[in-house]
């Protein structure tokens, strides 16, 4: 029987010929460089595993250790270090120029080869008969970065993956400062890639995002500049110029940050956590802040298919970006739903309304987003 929805319900909906076939819970948050919450949908205060989303806090951690900078790492290096990459021949070769630069071995790395995050990547590799090492590991560039971290502050670089280690310790305390919380209100689970990885309410990871972009505005503003929000400018930059390397061909972050050429930077967590940091702009004004924006999604059941569509329908929502740079997204947006004929057989919808935060419910420039 068919499952009505109705329009109030935070899903994204699946249906095949008409009829609801699956819904997909949605947590959202919008918030400005003040951690102000303008919009939500399901619960923007989830608990939430960032993951992979974490990366350019980890970034930050490693870039404000003493002795860093002497390895010489440029803004391609730090955006691998942000990335969750498709394993393509130039990360893989970068992640080895990266270990050469700090004079450590693949041996060093304790992240594990697994399949390539890119189909394409993963059929040459079939046919080659090819097994992927720790260098082809989506988070190599990351952990090359751990390793830098940890020889610079003369911790060793055994264990460096470890809770107790003295670099992830930095790593936790940079986290929680970000976030704007205690370091005991961020929990820590261990990643896919042998790293601990960060659990916090959803809204702060928009607030994470939206401080990356406010740092952006500031550096090209010419405005005096902490050392932090340097470092934070820097890692939007490195990110926004090499987009290739946050993702790769074909990849929802790579797109996304193509198609908004510097506007925004966007990163994927696994098991569908998104965040997305958004310069100021006369589309931000629209929504009630005079600077920057973060947006953070997480859907409930992980499913990444439906994380692209609802983050894309979000951007359009809220204004971001003019049609024509949203449409480059479209096939994410709108993700065909098709059978092995090539006939299509259903679609995607969005049945939720964005609620405006109590403190804005008034605002007319913000009820107008509200649909």
């Amino acid at each position: 029987m068919e499952r009505e929805m109705t329009p109030s319900e935070d899903f994204v909906v699946t249906d095949r010929g008409g009829i609801v076939e699956n819904s997909h819970r949605v947590h959202a948050a919008v918030v400005d460089a003040k951690g102000r919450l303008l919009y939500a949908l399901g619960n923007p205060t989830r608990m939430t595993l960032a993951r992979s989303a974490a990366k350019p806090a980890q970034a930050l951690a490693i870039l404000e250790t003493e002795g860093v900078a002497g390895y010489g790492f440029d803004d391609a290096d730090i955006a691998l270090m942000c990335a969750s990459h498709s394993s393509e021949d130039r990360h893989i070769a970068r992640t080895r120029a990266m270990l050469s630069k700090i004079k450590a071995e693949e041996a060093d790395l304790r992240c594990g080869g697994h399949p390539s995050l890119s189909e394409m990547v993963n059929r040459s590799w079939i046919k080659q008969d090819f097994i992927p090492t720790a260098v082809c590991s989506n988070c190599s560039g990351k952990h090359v970065g751990m390793l830098a971290g940890a020889r610079a502050i003369g911790a060793g670089t055994d264990g460096y993956h470890l809770p107790d280690h003295p670099m992830q310790g930095r790593v936790k305390r940079t986290v929680a400062e970000l976030c704007d919380l205690d370091a005991g209100d961020v929990e820590w689970g261990t990643d896919g890639c042998n790293l601990p990885t960060p659990a916090f309410p959803l809204d702060r990871l928009g607030r994470i995002y939206a401080k990356l972009a406010s740092a952006a505005d500031g550096s090209d503003a010419g405005e005096g500049q902490s050392t932090r929000c340097a470092a934070l400018a820097h890692i939007f930059r490195a990110m926004a110029r090499h987009p290739e390397m946050v993702a790769g061909e074909g990849r929802y972050c790579t797109m996304l940050m193509r198609a908004f050429d510097g506007a925004l930077v966007g990163k994927l967590g696994a098991d569908a956590s998104y965040a997305i940091g958004v310069r100021a702009s006369d589309a931000t004004r629209q929504l009630g802040t005079d600077g920057a924006l973060g947006i953070s999604v997480k859907i409930e059941d992980g499913n990444l298919e439906m994380l692209y569509a609802v983050v894309t329908e979000l951007l359009e929502r809220l204004g971001i970006g003019s049609p024509d740079v949203r449409s480059q997204l479209a096939s994410f947006h709108h993700p065909q739903r098709v059978n092995t004929m090539g006939v299509t057989t259903g679609g995607v919808s969005f049945p939720f309304k964005l609620r405006g935060s109590k403190s804005n419910v008034d605002d007319p420039r913000l009820a107008a987003v509200a649909r």
